[in-house]
C-alpha cells in the first residue's frame, strides 16, 4: 500500500491554477484513494473550495466521503470494521477476500501549513491493524490524525435522528464531544465494558461484592466524566445557537438543546455544581444500592448509557420529534452548522463538512441558504447528489465532479 505518492495523476486543475487559498482554512488539497470499496484507485487534486460529487446511486460518491472521514480518528462515517471497506469482487459473494489493502492519502491545508497524511489497513498475526503516517512517518494510533483534521458529517440515515431511539442521538452527541475531547471515546468504551461485566456478575447466584464494588467505581469514574463532557458541549452548543444571528436562521431554525443525562435526580441535580469526586462517590453508592433492582432487570437502570439529547424547534416551541420531515432536516443541518461554528471559535478554522445527499430534500430557498452559510464559514464541504442542477447556485464557489462506477471525472 502506498500511503503518500509523488505527483499522482489527477482529475482536476492544480490548486495553483485556482489562485491562493486562505491560510486559516482546513481543506483537502490532494486525495488518493486505493482499494477502497468500489474505488480501485482515485486521485484528485483540489483547492480549498467546496467539493461536489454527482452521480447515480451506487456510483461511489459516499465512498469518497467515507474515505475522507478516515483522515480523522475512529471508524469513519459508517462506523465499520477496517476490513469492511476493502475492494472486493462481489460476484464471489459477501465473503470474497480483499483484492488489496486499502489506503487513503491526502495533502491537507491547515492553519499551520500543509501536511501529508496517510492511513490504511495492515495485516498482522494479531489481525487487522490501522496504519497511520504523518509526513511519511509511521504513528502508533489514529488519534494523531485529530491534531490535523476535524470533520463533521451528515448522512441520510441520520435523517431519522429525532424519530428513533435515544442511542442514535447519544452517538451524535458523543461525536460532537469527540471533536473537542479526544479521550471521550475511550471513556465511553471503558464505561460500557465495566457495565457489561457488572451485569454479567449480577446474573450469577453468588455475587462477588468486592469485584462489583471495583466495577461500580470504574463506572462512576468514567460515567461522571462522560456526563460532564456531554453537559459541557450541550451548553457550548446552546450558546453558539443563541449567539448566532444570520440569514440562515430562517432556513435552519434555531434549536433549543438540552441533556437528559440518564441519572436519577439526586445525581443529575449536582452534575454541574458539586466536585466531580463527590458526584462519582454518590453514583457509586447508588449503583451498589441498586444491585438487586438491576439484577432483576438484567441491565443497569441508571447512568450515562441512558442519556438522551433533547431538541426542540425554538421558534415553534415544539419537540423535534413532532416536527415535519423537512423541519427535522433543517434542525439537523442547523445543529451541524452550529457545531462547525464552535470549531471555528475553538480552533481558528472550520472543520471539513461531509454532507451526503444534503441537497436532495431541501427546497431552493434552503439550498441557497446552506451554500451561503458554507461560504460564510469558510468550510470545505464535500457534498454528493444525483442531480447536478441542485448545486447550480454554488457557481464557482465549488469544484464539481462526475462519479460513475468508481471513476471520477471533472463535471463539464
Amino acid at each position: 500500500m502506498t500511503l503518500v505518492e509523488t505527483n499522482p495523476p489527477v482529475t482536476a486543475p492544480t490548486p495553483e491554477s485556482q489562485g491562493s487559498v486562505a491560510s486559516a482554512r482546513l481543506a483537502v488539497l490532494r486525495l488518493v484513494v486505493t482499494g477502497f470499496r468500489n474505488h480501485a484507485r482515485t486521485a484528485l487534486a483540489l483547492d480549498a473550495r467546496c467539493v461536489v460529487l454527482v452521480g447515480e446511486n451506487g456510483a461511489g460518491k459516499t465512498n469518497i466521503l467515507e474515505a475522507v472521514s478516515f483522515l480523522t480518528p475512529g471508524r469513519g462515517l459508517r462506523g465499520v470494521r477496517l476490513s469492511d471497506v476493502s475492494t472486493r469482487d462481489m460476484s464471489l459473494g459477501d465473503d470474497a477476500p480483499a483484492e488489496q489493502p486499502w489506503g487513503v492519502a491526502a495533502t491537507i491545508l491547515t492553519p499551520e501549513g500543509t501536511v501529508d497524511l496517510g492511513t490504511g489497513i495492515g495485516h498482522t498475526n494479531d489481525g487487522d491493524k490501522r496504519i497511520v503516517k504523518v509526513d511519511g512517518a509511521a504513528k502508533p494510533s489514529s488519534g494523531i490524525l485529530g491534531h490535523y483534521v476535524r470533520a463533521l458529517w451528515l448522512t441520510p440515515h441520520m435523517d431519522r435522528l429525532f424519530m428513533e431511539g435515544a442511542g442514535g442521538r447519544r452517538r451524535f452527541l458523543d461525536r460532537m464531544v469527540l471533536g473537542f475531547d479526544a479521550g471521550h471515546s475511550s471513556r465511553v468504551t471503558s464505561y460500557e465494558k465495566a457495565m457489561r461485566e457488572r451485569t454479567r456478575l449480577l446474573g450469577e447466584d453468588n455475587w462477588d461484592a468486592s469485584w462489583l464494588s471495583a466495577l461500580e467505581a470504574q463506572m462512576a469514574e468514567h460515567g461522571i466524566a462522560i456526563a460532564l463532557a456531554r453537559s459541557h458541549i450541550i451548553g457550548q452548543l446552546a450558546a453558539a445557537i443563541a449567539e448566532h444571528d444570520g440569514p440562515s436562521d430562517t432556513a435552519f431554525p434555531k434549536a433549543d438543546v438540552a441533556l437528559a443525562s440518564g441519572f436519577a435526580d439526586g445525581v443529575d441535580d449536582t452534575l454541574n455544581s458539586a466536585p466531580s469526586v463527590d458526584i462519582e462517590d454518590a453514583f457509586a453508592k447508588r449503583l451498589a444500592s441498586s444491585r438487586g433492582r438491576d439484577a432483576a432487570a438484567g441491565r443497569a437502570l441508571e447512568g450515562p448509557h441512558r442519556a438522551d439529547m433533547l431538541v426542540r424547534h425554538a421558534p415553534k416551541n415544539m419537540d423535534a420529534q413532532a416536527c415535519s420531515t423537512g423541519e427535522q432536516k433543517a434542525l439537523l443541518i442547523g445543529l451541524v452548522l452550529a457545531n462547525a461554528r464552535l470549531h471555528c471559535a475553538s480552533f481558528g478554522a472550520p472543520p471539513l463538512l461531509l454532507l451526503d445527499e444534503v441537497a436532495a430534500h431541501l427546497d431552493a430557498r434552503r439550498r441557497a441558504a446552506l451554500f451561503d452559510e458554507l461560504e460564510r464559514l469558510g468550510a470545505q464541504a464535500w457534498m454528493t447528489g444525483t442531480d447536478a442542477s441542485l448545486f447550480e447556485n454554488l457557481g464557482d464557489r465549488a469544484q464539481l465532479f462526475n462519479v460513475a462506477h468508481g471513476e471520477i471525472t471533472p463535471h463539464t
